[in-house]
């Protein structure tokens, strides 16, 4: 059996183990890697979660919603709400833009200034960018109205950046809207949310951990993302047996083969 989908095997460990047990062939979108390094079955997805994390956070932030009352674009003669986009990559910049569409104050982190550069270059300084440590982070994240988690390690567990302390130094009824948490999450007080019950608060802060987020639009996700599949499903299709290794690009997203897991991301995670 050839299970081709997202697996996100990092955060869901007994969907690991039951692929081992079966011996499932389990090649995860999220793993599929183009020889440029980009992860092409992930990018749509996280071009949709990106952007909605930012609409989503808006409509949290409204006081009806549990947020602090405050609109991200501000009016005139008063100040815009301050967006903290945590990661630079396709969740991130996408979350950015639409924040900075929103006209909202816009501060995004990142570890690869490379990545800052050309975000700097894009957007003409409109998105400040901020080279990411414990203490920018920190200092950002205490002065958020909203704070989006976009943090990635493809494969692998989520890194926590935010603690249980810097959350205790947000301002109330400020949100958080952790994308990462199909890998985990990247904030320590966060959880796994469903989208019939989204939200809960911890220390008066406002969480949002929703596993699929563009489940929510699922029109706009299911376009997005055949478009990026379909040239891949046809390879698997019409390629004969074990066709998921002869591939450079799909036999890299090759999470589980035979029994054993084959992403070293994914075993480090699972500690395997």
């Amino acid at each position: 059996l050839v299970l081709f989908t997202y697996l996100h095997l990092a955060a869901y460990p007994q969907v690991a183990a039951a692929l081992l047990e079966h011996q499932v062939t389990g090649i995860a979108y999220e793993t599929v890697q183009a020889a440029d390094g980009s992860l092409p079955l992930l990018a749509p997805m996280s071009e949709v979660a990106g952007r909605m994390a930012t609409q989503i956070g808006a409509h949290l932030l409204e006081r009806a919603h549990g947020g602090r009352g405050v609109l991200l674009g501000g009016a005139p003669g008063v100040r815009p709400g301050r967006v903290v986009v945590l990661g630079a990559g396709n969740v991130g910049w996408n979350a950015a833009w639409i924040a900075a569409g929103m006209e909202a104050e816009v501060l995004l982190l990142d570890k690869n200034l490379d990545r800052l550069r050309w975000v700097d270059q894009i957007h003409r300084g409109r998105i400040m960018t901020l080279a990411s440590n414990r203490g920018a982070v920190e200092r950002a994240v205490a002065g958020a109205d909203l704070v989006i988690g976009a943090v990635l390690v493809a494969g692998g567990r989520a890194p926590t950046v935010v603690t249980e302390d810097m959350v205790i130094g947000m301002k109330e009824r400020a949100v958080i809207v952790d994308v990462a948490i199909d890998q985990g999450g990247c904030v320590e007080t966060i959880h796994e949310t469903t989208h019939s019950d989204p939200t809960y608060v911890v220390h008066e802060v406002v969480h949002y951990a929703v596993g699929n987020i563009p489940g929510a639009v699922p029109h706009t996700s299911t376009y997005a993302l055949t478009n990026a599949t379909l040239p891949y499903l046809l390879q698997l299709a019409l390629g004969g047996k074990q066709a998921e290794l002869s591939e450079p690009a799909v036999a890299g997203g090759l999470n589980t083969f035979a029994g054993t897991v084959t992403h070293q991301a994914v075993a480090e995670a699972l500690a395997l």
